[in-house]
């Protein structure tokens, strides 16, 4: 956690990682510790996010904690209430590079943000605005997952499926941890079957 030891301010915490890393567990803990202080929290998630629940950000443990989903970065400024101070934001990637900017404008207010995201996408390349968010950050925790291949520790997430959008929503039906060396950004891609086949949308009753 960063701690200013100089003029009051706001500051920026990003928690980043691959997937089944535990991002959401640690930013769950986080915003919990900042309540026991009696300190009023907001939490936001891109409305893409809705795997679990749309109304929560949740872990891959179900930890979960009432969040406010928004379409994008910029309506976070129009949410925050005035006594709020800490803000938490989870699965930034999702988000385009204005939640850099109003990450900054809520740091340079007083608050403390705390983001959590991907740092990589499926072909292991910076996902979105999380290198810049990074850049900015006073306070970066980066998690490790356990490679479900070798055991070892991961730091990539391995699509299971062709789909080739950076952009897929899933969990363990579509993704799993992998280290560098079993990582294969072209596995989906050169799989003569997938290993999961999303349904198309017309053949769901």
């Amino acid at each position: 956690m960063y701690i200013n030891q100089g003029r009051p301010t706001g500051w920026i915490e990003v928690i980043c990682g691959p997937m089944f890393s535990g991002k959401t567990e640690e930013l769950i803990r986080r915003l919990r510790l900042a309540q026991i202080a009696k300190q009023k929290v907001e939490i936001f998630k891109p409305s893409v996010d809705n795997r679990y629940s749309s109304e929560h950000i949740a872990s891959h443990n179900d930890q979960r904690f009432t969040c406010t989903p928004v379409t994008e970065a910029s309506k976070i400024l129009e949410l925050i209430g005035d006594h709020t101070r800490v803000v938490g934001i989870d699965e930034a990637q999702f988000f385009d590079k204005t939640i850099v900017t109003v990450c900054q404008k809520l740091a340079n207010r007083g608050l403390r943000v705390i983001a959590a995201g991907l740092d990589q996408d499926y072909l292991g390349a910076p996902f979105g605005p999380m290198p810049e968010l990074l850049a900015v950050a006073e306070s970066i925790l980066k998690l490790k997952a356990i490679c479900m291949v070798c055991g070892g520790l991961a730091g990539r997430s391995q699509r299971l499926t062709r789909e080739t959008s950076q952009v897929v929503v899933g969990a363990s039906e579509r993704y799993e941890a992998r280290c560098r060396a079993c990582f294969d950004p072209d596995m989906g891609a050169s799989a003569e079957q997938p290993l999961f086949s999303p349904e198309p949308a017309s053949s769901k009753k």
